[in-house]
């Protein structure tokens, strides 16, 4: 861990007890569904070779390994050192850093672009802390630098109905709630995962509770304005080119710094 990764470090996230269920759930959903509209929003603004991408709470690494295979240098940071762990396993070349979004601090690195996907900025707790995190990245780019990200607005998680969602696999059990509680517009998804413990019929449970914060359209506008970016352009998921079971309520919004 290095010296801005120690400035950085955040502190334990909701996603660590069940970071590999995540890498392995969802490791071939969002991009596939979503990369017609990353190719229209960002791929097609950013040419390769004109500086370093930060890629904005990353996860285990699903966008990042396609930034890659483009040819983009990345630098690529997430709150939850569980899933930085498995990234770097990985792909243990690259830039990952365990850092909290709201106060990133780059050092002297300045990027060009600046992606954050799969609606991971609504797991900040309020419109205060998302106005933090644009700060940050605003920081953190170079002037005119492209700032991408999407978000659920609160029609997407209305139409969570509180199933469980099963999977049933020789090497995992997973199960999947989700809830939204209007009053507070929070979003909660209960995620339990079991895994062979290494005797005979003996399974390990891991869970946890993630949750998601609706914000309004108009708030994120105002914010990022406040940020101080500049060109902010919204486009809703389904125009952009996005598959049905994800786009719904889902917006894509570019700025720049």
């Amino acid at each position: 861990m290095d010296v801005l990764e120690r400035m950085n470090n955040p502190a334990p996230s909701s996603y660590d007890p069940i970071a590999e269920m995540y890498h392995r759930l969802w490791a071939d959903w969002y991009l596939p569904a979503a990369l017609p509209a990353l190719e229209l929003l960002f791929f097609s603004k950013v040419p390769k070779g004109s500086g370093k991408i930060l890629d904005v709470c990353c996860g285990s690494g699903h966008v990042t390994r396609e930034l890659i295979g483009r040819g983009y240098s990345v630098t690529a940071v997430d709150a939850s050192a569980g899933l930085i762990a498995i990234a770097r396993r990985d792909w243990p070349d690259v830039d990952w850093r365990v850092a909290d979004v709201r106060n990133f601090d780059a050092g002297r690195n300045k990027y060009s672009a600046a992606l954050s996907t799969f609606d991971s900025l609504n797991h900040l707790a309020s419109i205060d802390d998302l106005e933090k995190a644009f700060r940050s990245v605003h920081r953190a780019l170079q002037p005119g630098g492209l700032f991408l990200f999407d978000m659920n607005l609160e029609e997407a998680f209305l139409s969570d109905h509180r199933r469980w969602t099963a999977e049933v696999t020789p090497e995992y059990v997973s199960l999947v709630r989700g809830a939204y509680d209007e009053a507070s517009q929070t979003a909660r998804t209960e995620l339990i995962w079991f895994v062979p413990a290494g005797s005979p019929d003996t399974w390990r449970q891991h869970r946890s509770v993630v949750e998601q914060k609706s914000f309004a359209e108009s708030e994120i506008r105002s914010r990022l304005a406040k940020a101080g970016f500049r060109d902010i352009e919204v486009t809703a998921a389904r125009e952009a080119g996005m598959t049905p079971d994800l786009a719904f309520g889902r917006i894509f919004i570019s700025a720049r710094a």
